[in-house]
């Protein structure tokens, strides 16, 4: 071997769990736009309505059992330990409140008449904190069979963040999807069959030396650059209906990673969420100890000549490495 080969990886992590486009309409102001804000790469996505149905405790109600529906199919079911809650836990007050829906399952407190939350849970987030393996929730084994969507919008915040660019304004593709998408399942509304999902980027850099190669660890790292071609790789591949550029010459480009330091790079989806589009398929996947870094994640190779993607089980094991 001669030379210097340097590559990339990246895969992208939710900064909060999936949320309808009617509780980003709810939420928009609360404090956890903060988090929001981490995000400069967001998926727009459509799925049938989900609900939670046949909800009941336990005798000593320290345990509340549940049936979890999309569409009108009983697709999992599952249990929240109420008190092995990480909110529950860290609450310093004495009484709090549970509420319990089709749409929600709620954790909350009142102070002065006003009404605060210490944990909600959808249908569709309970199912993401699960695939992380969050202390308090159990059953929906098969959480990565139901957390399935149409893949319709990719999209980036060139400048500032997700939250600025898709939430806090009206965002055109997002308002045309809103105006276009059917009904997935009967009664149900739009708005809360859209979901948005706000990522962020996490790259991992590996450089291999050849013997008479001088040792170079400067990568030219532009994060902005990082995610412009992530978009650009995810929407030439898969082309989702309201990606109304294609991006048809990708790799090649100017403000992507074409012109830089880097002689392959590639992309996955860190969570274990699949992305159905008319073009094709991209499965995540996400592994306990390694985070994003998933041999069950499909995966985005790039060359500087072409881009190819490569499925999880077909092209590569998918058996997870021992850490």
């Amino acid at each position: 071997m001669s030379g210097t080969n340097r590559a990339k990886i990246t895969f992208l992590e939710l900064v909060i769990p999936p949320i309808s486009n009617q509780e980003a309409v709810w939420f928009k102001d609360e404090p956890f736009a903060e988090y929001m804000k981490q995000s400069d790469f967001y998926i727009i996505g459509g799925k049938a309505k989900s609900k939670f149905s046949n909800i009941r405790a336990n005798e000593d109600n320290s345990q509340i059992f549940f049936d979890v529906f999309v569409g009108g199919d009983h697709k999992s079911s599952g249990v929240i330990h109420i008190y092995k809650l990480k909110p529950v836990i860290d609450f310093e007050g004495n009484d709090f409140g549970v509420g319990c829906g089709g749409e929600a399952i709620e954790f909350f407190y009142k102070k002065d008449g006003e009404k605060f939350l210490l944990a909600r849970f959808t249908p569709e987030n309970i199912l993401w904190y699960r695939s992380r393996e969050e202390e308090g929730i159990s059953g929906l084994d098969n959480y990565a069979d139901i957390m399935v969507y149409d893949l319709l919008y990719v999209g980036i915040a060139k400048k500032g963040d997700s939250y600025s660019r898709l939430i806090a304004k009206g965002h055109h593709a997002r308002q045309e999807i809103l105006s276009n998408e059917p009904q997935r399942y009967p009664g149900a509304r739009v708005t809360d069959e859209i979901f948005l999902f706000l990522f962020r980027p996490e790259p991992l850099f590996i450089t291999t030396f050849g013997p008479d190669s001088d040792i170079d660890l400067d990568f030219g790292y532009d994060h902005k650059k990082i995610i412009a071609d992530a978009e650009k790789a995810f929407v030439s591949l898969l082309q989702p209906n309201y990606n109304t550029v294609r991006f048809k010459q990708y790799p090649k480009g100017s403000d992507g990673l074409y012109d830089s330091k880097l002689d392959r790079y590639g992309y996955s989806i860190g969570e274990a969420i699949t992305f159905n589009t008319p073009h094709g398929q991209i499965k995540g996947g996400r592994n306990g100890d390694l985070r994003g870094l998933s041999n069950k994640a499909d995966f985005i190779s790039v060359d500087k000549e072409s881009a190819k993607l490569f499925i999880s089980g077909v092209d590569f094991p998918n058996d997870e490495p021992n850490v």
